[in-house]
């Protein structure tokens, strides 16, 4: 774009300067000849054809830019007019959750919301490894908002009622000293729930329960924001027996938890697999004893077998054959087989030990 009007200059120039030289030309010579004169005229025009066109071709390229220009503006805004139309519905957005979120039950209900999502992220499932809303009884009735279950029977209470009146309000502030303000009273307000909540004492509502309660704060910038205004506020909450966390500590505890119920799984799994095979192995004599028995009457056929065809042959068939040689029947009697086969005994030590002792 720069270059343009250097050259455009440049050919103005160099037009202006073919007309001076025309021009002073013609008064030195005013009885030059027609021929000469046309010969000029064409040099003239040849000359600054080259500059027409490039003229030409600079005012297409401008209006070419000219319509990229009212293109481009048009669109720049449209898409001002769309995020100005998106900020106006975010802020309005914005200010109805923030006025929802003012409501003790519209929070409640927020936080449990969040609190299920992250134990479900760190695979604590509520039909298994978490519990929502469990009442204790005792002078009072209390709700934890989750009971985390522990290997080992052992529960954990989550708690994750937190304030958030004075975290708005310091987001919505129109000056730095305001917002300060506001969140100096939004540590005040932590700092009462984890006194509220360390009273409850919620690890003497329940058996084998470790001495310490978790806040669960549903925002990683509501807490950040705490412990800026007041760092010593982690120290006070550790003091009182409680623990603050965010959703991405939580996770880590719950996965941390997910991880000894593996491993509680694989040690039931491991104690079960050791009792069937205790019940097999002592199981091996009774089915040793069953096979002895059963080689034992095998043996006792065979030798009745034997004995009832050593019979036959030595007195039933000495006697029927006495048949043949009076021509009562043509075909020979034949004497049975004896069973040489003897049944097999138990050999294996596993086998033979177990046998019962037979008197």
């Amino acid at each position: 774009m720069e270059a343009f009007p250097l050259l455009l200059t440049a050919l103005l120039a160099l037009v202006a300067g073919l007309s001076i030289g025309y021009l002073l030309g013609g008064r030195r010579a005013p009885t030059a000849s027609a021929r000469d004169l046309s010969l000029s005229r064409a040099a003239t025009a040849q000359a600054v054809e080259p500059v027409r066109e490039s003229l030409d071709r600079f005012g297409e390229r401008l209006r070419q830019l000219e319509s990229s220009r009212i293109e481009w503006h048009t669109q720049l805004r449209e898409q001002v007019d769309a995020v100005r139309v998106t900020s106006d519905s975010l802020r309005k957005e914005t200010a109805s959750l923030a006025t929802a979120l003012r409501r003790p039950q519209v929070r409640g209900r927020w936080g449990e919301m969040h609190l299920k999502r992250t134990a479900e992220l760190a695979g604590m499932l509520d039909h298994c490894d978490f519990e929502l809303q469990v009442s204790t009884h005792g002078d009072s009735l209390l709700r934890p908002d989750m009971v985390v279950r522990l290997a080992g029977d052992k529960r954990v209470v989550v708690d994750s009622k937190v304030p958030l009146d004075a975290y708005l309000d310091a987001a919505q502030a129109d000056t730095e000293a305001e917002a300060a303000e506001h969140l100096r009273r939004h540590v005040r307000q932590v700092r009462t729930h984890i006194d509220q909540l360390a009273a409850k004492s919620y690890w003497a509502q329940f058996d084998q329960t470790p001495e310490f309660v978790v806040l669960f704060v549903p925002g990683e910038s509501i807490l950040s924001a705490a412990l800026e205004a007041e760092p010593g506020l982690l120290e006070h909450a550790s003091a009182k027996k409680v623990v603050l966390a965010t959703p991405t500590t939580l996770i880590a505890l719950l996965r941390t938890v997910a991880y000894a119920w593996t491993q509680e799984q694989l040690a039931a799994n491991a104690r079960e697999i050791q009792t069937i095979a205790r019940e097999m192995y002592d199981r091996i004599g009774t089915v040793a004893g069953h096979v002895d028995r059963l080689g034992r009457s095998l043996e006792t056929t065979v030798k009745s077998y034997n004995d009832a065809v050593s019979s036959i042959e030595s007195r039933f068939l000495v006697t029927a054959r006495r048949f043949n040689a009076l021509h009562v029947a043509d075909t020979p009697v034949e004497a049975p087989r004896l069973v040489e086969t003897t049944p097999r005994s138990l050999t294996a030590p596993e086998l033979v030990d177990e046998l019962p002792s037979v008197p």
